[in-house]
């Protein structure tokens, strides 16, 4: 496994990756990184290998808040560094990957649907790859 100043080297390399909304929300979300998810967590979701939790969304969806919420202690992104890294062909995908996982936990903080999510994952991909060129 990397060091852990390493994996945050590449978090900081795909946040330049993900979408400016998603960049700009990122100023209210710290970002965690552990090494793996907790069993209990991937009991509670009903996730079994062989797959994994790559990240998880812990806040309140701005889609939820109420007017009178005032200030709160940041939402958080944990980022799960194991399963990035087992899963990954190289570094250029593991950044990929991680980039990938923000955009999805940071629509979690939007309130958006899986759905939704989806298709901004599309987007991403379609422009990782080049736009289809």
């Amino acid at each position: 496994m990397m060091r852990r100043d390493e994996f945050a080297a590449l978090i900081e390399e795909a946040l330049t990756l993900i979408p400016d909304n998603f960049r700009e929300a990122m100023k209210n979300i710290a970002i965690i990184v552990e090494d793996h998810p907790p069993a209990e967590i991937l009991d509670e979701m009903e996730i079994e290998p062989p797959d994994t939790l790559y990240g998880l969304y812990l806040g309140t969806p701005i889609t939820e808040r109420q007017w009178g919420d005032g200030n709160r202690e940041p939402d958080q992104i944990v980022l799960y560094q194991g399963p990035h890294e087992e899963d990954a062909l190289n570094e250029d995908d593991l950044v990929s990957m991680v980039a990938e996982t923000l955009i999805h936990e940071i629509g979690h903080y939007f309130g958006m649907s899986e759905e939704e999510i989806q298709e901004v994952e599309d987007k991403f991909w379609f422009a990782q790859d080049g736009g289809g060129d």
